[in-house]
């Protein structure tokens, strides 16, 4: 976690998260994680197999990828959740492997996902409906269940809390570090009083990523007490606000998927959260927290990428509107090569903003770039260039535009588009 993302988190409220050094998905109490190589990947030296396993059956909740082509896994563990009209129940486990996406497989890639839950469900001992299972890798090509009978019951055996960052790296794919955070809060809601909860996760993600619900996998927990419906409550809601708020190329995976545990191990005499009081809104900070780490780590990682970019859009008429306009202006390969060079052009920024359907009047708008006003009112504004290249080299690029229409804001995560993008994706099956 970077100083950036610390101050973030800061606020001048009285409640505060305090991020956890080196923390990930086994720093709630009540989780055991492990991450071994299973042969879905040729090299033996890179884990391809992750388990994260609560101790019993505990509160999930579950958001999606809503690309019609969605993978078996995606289609198993929407039903175990209770469908797509509900997304939360009671489960035990979640089961990741790399290498493969079981995506465009059919109706032998849907037994395979059954398979590997049945295979899950007798190492841990729990029922096949109590296991979450998600794959990320090749769409097309058929998944075999035998390295997933290989690598289960090495996994179970090497369960452990400082199993987290085997975890995190196995479910890597062409991402270049694995992403892990957690954060902990000491409650001050009624009936909470005192209780300290944890919330960590870790995810997945470097290209074909703009979610709908990035190829992006995230396992999220607590070990606060929450019901299973305001658990989803709370995931969804911090999942709109971060995680759909990333895009590295415009592409929605098939195979998205975002989970969410809560052991309730840090209280467990405790009545479990509702939405709608103190304690939920706590949860939900702390949640929103973690999961905005985790998208910014996707955006900075994205393939090929040597900067992040934060764009922000404000005064438009309407929240859609801000949120067309900020990624208008993410997904733009001129502006995203134009950062790449390190090339202050505010030309493409505007150019961007005005495609995007969103109505403004030119003659209103205002952008700053790193800080430096570059137009206003809709004209130049002189700067100094060799300042904006010094700016430049910082590793988040900051793009600020306000639209003069309205209130709404917003802010995407992006990243800029180098020579490294086209050769990681050219080369991704050879």
């Amino acid at each position: 976690m970077d100083t950036q993302q610390r101050e973030d988190m800061k606020t001048d409220e009285p409640f505060q998260v305090s991020p956890i050094e080196g923390g990930g998905v086994t720093s709630a109490a009540g989780f055991t994680a492990a991450g071994v190589h299973a042969g879905f990947r040729k090299n033996p030296e890179r884990a391809d197999l992750a388990l994260i396993a609560a101790e019993r059956p505990v509160a999930a909740a579950g958001t999606f990828t809503t690309n019609r082509f969605c993978a078996a896994p995606v289609q198993v563990s929407r039903e175990h959740l209770g469908g797509a009209g509900k997304g939360y129940g009671l489960m035990r486990v979640v089961v990741v492997n790399s290498g493969n996406a079981n995506a465009a497989t059919g109706a032998p890639g849907l037994a395979v996902a059954h398979k590997t839950c049945e295979v899950v469900a007798r190492e841990l001992g729990c029922a096949p409906e109590e296991v979450l299972v998600a794959s990320t890798g090749v769409i097309g090509v058929p998944l075999a269940i035998a390295p997933f009978e290989q690598g289960v019951p090495q996994a179970v055996a090497s369960l452990s809390r400082e199993g987290a960052h085997a975890a995190a790296r196995a479910i890597m794919t062409t991402d270049t570090r694995a992403k892990e955070c957690a954060v902990a809060y000491a409650s001050e809601a009624p009936g909470y009083e005192g209780a300290r909860f944890t919330v960590g996760g870790m995810c997945k993600g470097s290209g074909m990523i703009m979610p709908n619900m990035a190829t992006m996998i995230a396992v999220i927990t607590t070990d606060a007490p929450v019901a299973p419906r305001a658990l989803h409550a709370a995931l969804a809601s911090a999942v709109r606000m971060t995680f759909n708020k990333v895009t590295v190329d415009s592409d929605s995976s098939t195979n998205d998927t975002c989970v969410m545990l809560a052991s309730g191990a840090a209280a467990p005499a405790a009545t479990p959260i509702e939405e709608g009081t103190p304690a939920f809104a706590e949860l939900c900070r702390a949640v929103r927290a973690v999961c905005e780490t985790l998208a910014r780590a996707i955006a900075a990682d994205g393939e090929g990428a040597s900067k992040l970019v934060t764009v922000t859009v404000r005064g438009a008429a309407t929240d859609a509107d801000a949120d067309t306009a900020a990624r208008s202006v993410a997904n733009s390969p001129l502006v995203k090569t134009a950062i790449a060079g390190r090339d202050c052009n505010w030309g493409r920024i505007a150019m961007a903003l005005g495609k995007c359907g969103v109505p403004f009047e030119q003659e209103r708008v205002d952008i700053d770039i790193m800080g430096m006003p570059v137009c206003r009112a809709g004209l130049t504004v002189p700067f100094d260039e060799d300042e904006a290249l010094r700016r430049f080299e910082e590793p988040e690029i900051v793009i600020e535009a306000n639209l003069g229409a309205g209130t709404c804001s917003t802010t995407v995560w992006t990243c800029d588009l180098t020579h490294e993008y086209v050769s990681i994706n050219a080369d991704y099956r050879s």
